[in-house]
């Protein structure tokens, strides 16, 4: 029943900004953890950021400078704002959510940066 969406993506110039948000849906109880990855064309899927349920957040060293995540509970939604974005974070960005020992994926969103 849980299912996980991503939104936000889209096409954007270098040095613009975004925000993506994951909402899980269909009862999904409660939330262990969220975590945003994201997957260049060609590349493997790498962890950008992780929200637990106690607030706890960690960041991929790299990228910490440029990206916050943040939560609204109420409804069950995870945020990544992305800031300087450049050509090479061009990726599809997914979020995964923890419900305990669980994990589903969202189907992605994409981030295109143009320069």
């Amino acid at each position: 029943q849980v299912q996980v969406v991503e939104s936000g993506g889209g096409l954007v110039q270098s040095g613009g900004s975004l925000r993506l948000s994951c909402t899980a849906s269909g009862s999904p109880g409660d939330i262990t953890a969220m975590r945003w990855y994201r997957q260049p064309p060609g590349k493997e899927r790498e962890f950008l950021a992780v929200i637990t349920n106690s607030g706890r957040i960690t960041y991929e060293d790299s990228l910490k400078s440029r990206i916050t995540i943040s939560r609204d509970n109420a409804k069950n939604t995870v945020y990544l704002q992305m800031n300087m974005l450049q050509p090479e974070d061009t990726a599809v960005y997914y979020c995964r959510a923890q419900i305990g020992t669980n994990y589903y994926w969202g189907q992605g969103t994409q981030v295109t940066v143009s320069s």
